[in-house]
Parts: C-alpha cells; structure tokens; sequence
C-alpha cells in the first residue's frame, strides 16, 4: 500500500466488497474528500453506497463519481445532489503517479472502502485491473480449499 490506510481511530463506514471480487487490486493509497456538512452527517449515519463508483482524472485533478451518499432528512431543502462528482485530496505527485498508471489499458479507479480518520472522511481508492470469469472461479476455488484446510486442522487439534 502506497498510503497509509491502517491506524488507530479509524471506523469503517462502507466497504466496496464487489470491487475485491471483481478486480484485482494492484496499488492503493487514501484520499481525502471534499463534502458539504449535510454529506457528512449522511456519511456518519452510514447512508453511503458504492454502487458501481469510480474515480476518473479531469484537469490534473481527481474526481469521484457515482457514489450515493442518501440526503440528510433535517436538512430539508438545503440538502446535497446525491450523486454529483466529488473531488478527491491528494498531493500533486500522488495525482500525478496515479493518472499515469491509471491511462494503462485495462486499469480502473476504483473505491474500496470509505472510513473516518480522526474525524476527517477518507476513502481508500485502487487501481484495479478487472477479473476474468474464470480468475474468479480460482479464487473461490482456492479460498473454499483453504477454508476446509483450516477447518480440518482445527479438528485434529
């Protein structure tokens, strides 16, 4: 992992769980956003889905794209739209490494998982190359081998 995603105070809000089924993760780093306070107040209250989202370059900048973070009901009118680009906090290098390896034939960026870090909203986001049907096949193959593996020496002991 390029950025440092492991640390104490960080609680887990959304976890992309199709992205590690679907793609294979190659680099990672964590990002900041940049929200409104009632997107904030949805995010906490776990209202957030990463249904087919992904982070594209515009501008020398990152931008996050088709995250639905639900609208906060006290707000009322002054609610976020749901679904509009969000832009991504990263050093200029970062950025610049990331859209490089990003412009590769077949790499996607894609979100992994979105947390809080000492009270900031972060965003654990790859490069992910996609998975072939039967790439897929071996995995679940070799993860139900080595859940049966580990059951049987559970018993012996």
């Amino acid at each position: 992992m390029s950025g440092s995603t492991a640390g104490a105070g960080r609680r887990v809000v959304v976890r992309n769980r199709k992205a590690r089924h679907d793609y294979e993760v190659l680099d990672s780093w964590e990002a900041g956003l940049v929200l409104v306070g009632t997107e904030v107040k949805s995010i906490r209250a776990g209202k957030v889905s990463f249904q087919d989202a992904y982070a594209r370059a515009q501008n020398g900048e990152l931008w996050l794209h088709n995250v639905h973070i639900a609208p906060y009901a006290p707000a009322n009118r002054w609610n976020h739209d749901e679904t509009r680009p969000r832009k991504l906090l990263l050093h200029r290098e970062q950025i610049r490494r990331i859209v490089s390896r990003a412009e590769e034939k077949g790499l996607a960026l894609i979100p992994l998982e979105m947390y809080f870090r000492k009270g900031r909203v972060r965003i654990a986001l790859a490069i992910c190359r996609g998975k072939k049907r039967r790439d897929r096949r071996e995995d679940l193959k070799r993860r139900t081998m080595q859940r049966e593996a580990e059951r049987a020496m559970g018993k012996r002991w």
